[in-house]
């Protein structure tokens, strides 16, 4: 919106409106005395609640006049409006800034900051509490209209979070050699008609296409560049202990999902250790049944809450446990008791996604042919296969209503051996 010089000078002689605002900056030597942080953090936030848009600093609302921004005030202000949106602002605020040229009623040649608000996947936060745009003006939100705002942001709504556009992404950040595996001898020939049709891209509030949630968590190469904390964190300890003094290797493990879940699987697989006895013959006893590990990787993964922002899966594996943290409480009506005997999808396109993967770990005593498995098998694998192994249940416990930590103890080592 607003990509021409032309169409901005047009759009300023107009007036504000619910996508625009217009502010102008006051100095006090190489300091913004206005307006305050936090009203402008306000601004910012009702915008992002309520609809892609605009904000041009160096122009006066009420004459409309192009007043404009120093040139040695500009490096000031982009740092003041980064401040704003990384400090004030909950979750913080992805925007983008430009500087621009922009020619004065009087002919001059002024330079403003434009500020392209995109609307968000979440409810943002500002000092004054939770705002919207009705209009050109900002107004709080009362308790029902929030409350609104929060369920169509949350599973709840018909249309789930992973099938909610990414306002940030083009269609051009979808690499298409990950989407095309996806395809099927029935499937549409026309790219975009696939696309659509698997829910990778769907029309914004604009009716742009925009990669959707699962496309970019599936078919992007650098999904965390758009999800920030769509990564695991994968953390190997010496002993029992979290302590970064005892750090033994640890990596931010990124991509698309598939190869996330390989890559963790690859991690836990590289730092346990491997007992083995001459009995008479060597019998090798890992501290971890990888069939397990893969299995509470995948759910972790695929079940996990995207919409939190923040959250990461946690992967913390330690001499005598592994510990997987997965943002999000339990889906629907389910307990911890009725993980081994009920089945759920929060993500159900992440599901069917990764059900047409090919199974990408050697997780010894698997039978998939692909990495998610529909049956309801998961949990039931994680618990006997790590029951077996170390002669303790693996133990479920969900943390504050806002993550699920699953931990696998480790089998001790045989007689003898440390």
């Amino acid at each position: 919106m607003l990509e021409n010089t032309a169409d901005i000078i047009k759009q300023i002689k107009i007036g504000e409106d619910s996508v625009l605002k217009l502010k102008t900056l006051q100095f006090n030597r190489d300091k913004i005395t206005g307006p305050h942080r936090n009203s402008m953090a306000d601004e910012l936030a009702a915008m992002a609640n309520t609809h892609t848009g605009v904000v041009l600093l160096g122009v006066d609302d009420k004459s409309k006049a192009i007043h404009g921004i120093p040139h040695d005030k500009l490096d000031i202000v982009e740092t003041w409006l980064r401040g704003i949106c990384n400090d004030l602002i909950e979750p913080p605020l992805d925007c983008v800034i430009r500087k621009m040229p922009i020619t004065a009623e009087n002919g001059s040649e002024k330079v403003i900051v434009r500020v392209d608000v995109p609307r968000s996947l979440f409810v943002h936060q500002s000092p004054g509490g939770y705002f919207r745009r009705i209009g050109s003006s900002k107004r709080q939100m009362k308790p029902d209209v929030l409350a609104r705002l929060f369920q169509q942001h949350s599973q709840v709504r018909l249309i789930r979070f992973d099938e909610q556009v990414v306002p940030n992404a083009k269609i051009d950040d979808l690499n298409p050699k990950l989407w095309k595996r996806f395809r099927t001898v029935i499937s549409p020939r026309n790219d975009q008609e696939f696309l659509e049709k698997m829910k990778l891209i769907a029309l914004d509030e604009d009716h742009v296409l925009r990669p959707t949630v699962s496309g970019v968590l599936m078919a992007s190469d650098t999904p965390e560049s758009f999800m920030s904390t769509a990564f695991i964190q994968a953390v190997c300890y010496r002993g029992s202990e979290r302590n970064a003094a005892y750090q033994l290797d640890a990596k931010d493990i990124t991509g698309p999902l598939d190869i996330q879940i390989q890559e963790a699987c690859r991690f836990v697989d590289r730092n346990m250790r491997i007992y083995a006895i001459k009995a008479p013959n060597r019998i090798e006893t890992p501290q971890f049944s990888m069939n397990a590990v893969f299995e509470a990787i995948v759910n972790a993964v695929v079940h996990r809450d995207y919409s939190i922002y923040g959250s990461k899966i946690r992967l913390h594996l330690f001499g005598d446990r592994l510990e997987i943290f997965s943002p999000g409480t339990i889906p629907n009506t389910m307990t911890i008791d009725s993980l081994s005997e009920r089945q759920s999808a929060r993500n159900e396109l992440l599901s069917s996604m990764l059900a047409r993967c090919p199974m990408n770990v050697n997780a010894i005593g698997s039978q998939r042919n692909f990495i998610m498995d529909k049956r309801g098998e998961g949990v039931p694998i994680i618990i006997t296969e790590s029951e077996k192994l170390s002669g303790r249940r693996p133990e479920y416990l969900l943390l504050d209503d806002a993550e699920l930590k699953l931990t696998i103890f480790a089998a001790k080592p045989p007689h003898g051996k440390d």
